[in-house]
């Protein structure tokens, strides 16, 4: 059957793809997903520890400046350790995929053919026929760089890693520590007692772990109001436990 064409004689077909190609629907995906997962280990953790050792030192009758050079020397402390382990994460990682690149490399030298008929396995998940697929195969083989990165994403499920993320994941987690480490320790800084300054603590500390689990939530796609009253509340746990056992001991 011809093509159905206007007045002009060009296809009809040709007209909406061209239209269509000046119309590209906006794709809204987030895809930084690894400086937000290192952000909200950060700050999560920055918020709640400090604020949990205020509100314990605060608990035994501890000086605003005792509890305001503790609480910094554990900003400090934390900030580096888990920077590191953001480090050793990330690093762990490369090394993985670059072990796993090499083993795959080999076997696509060694056994061609296995690997080949791996792709059209691969393929063959997605709905696709041997007819279909054949010269997705075929045109793999005839490059071998292609075939290995295929190889590594489709059959082993590994994304090639930045080689800076590794540094990248230890500043983000150790700034976003600090960041969150000095909200619940700013009024230590201007309020002389610290009782009345961990009550300060804990309004503005809630008030900021209800903003970041709300931020959270908007970014990885649960419900910010949900996700405010989560982090607020696990906050609010840790501080009060915190508080409750330097009670307990001072008791005694």
């Amino acid at each position: 059957m011809a093509a159905a064409t206007d007045g002009g004689g060009l296809p009809l077909l040709a007209d909406k793809a061209a239209s269509h190609s000046h119309h590209h629907h906006p794709e809204r995906h987030f895809t930084s997903k690894e400086v937000v997962r290192d952000v909200i280990m950060g700050v999560s953790d920055g918020l709640t520890v400090p604020f949990a050792l205020a509100a314990g030192l605060s608990g035994a009758s501890a000086p605003s400046s005792l509890v305001l050079t503790a609480g910094l020397a554990e900003v400090a402390a934390g900030a580096i350790s888990m920077g590191l382990g953001g480090y050793l994460a990330a690093k762990s990682e490369a090394d993985h995929y670059q072990r796993e690149m090499k083993r795959e490399q080999e076997e696509i030298i060694a056994v061609p053919d296995t690997e080949a008929a791996e792709i059209g396995e691969i393929m063959s998940q997605y709905g696709l026929e041997p007819h279909e697929y054949g010269p997705v195969v075929d045109g793999l083989r005839r490059n071998p760089q292609a075939w290995l990165d295929f190889m590594m994403r489709f059959e082993l499920g590994l994304e090639k890693p930045d080689p800076k993320r590794a540094i990248q994941s230890a500043l983000t987690i150790a700034l976003s520590y600090v960041i969150g480490g000095l909200v619940p320790l700013l009024p230590y800084m201007f309020i002389s007692t610290a009782q009345n300054a961990m009550l300060t603590s804990v309004g503005v500390t809630l008030v900021a772990l209800l903003f970041f689990g709300y931020i959270k939530g908007r970014f990885t796609g649960n419900r910010p109001f949900l996700s405010a009253v989560q982090t607020a509340i696990i906050g609010a746990l840790a501080s009060a436990a915190a508080y409750g056992m330097a009670k307990a001991v001072q008791t005694r």
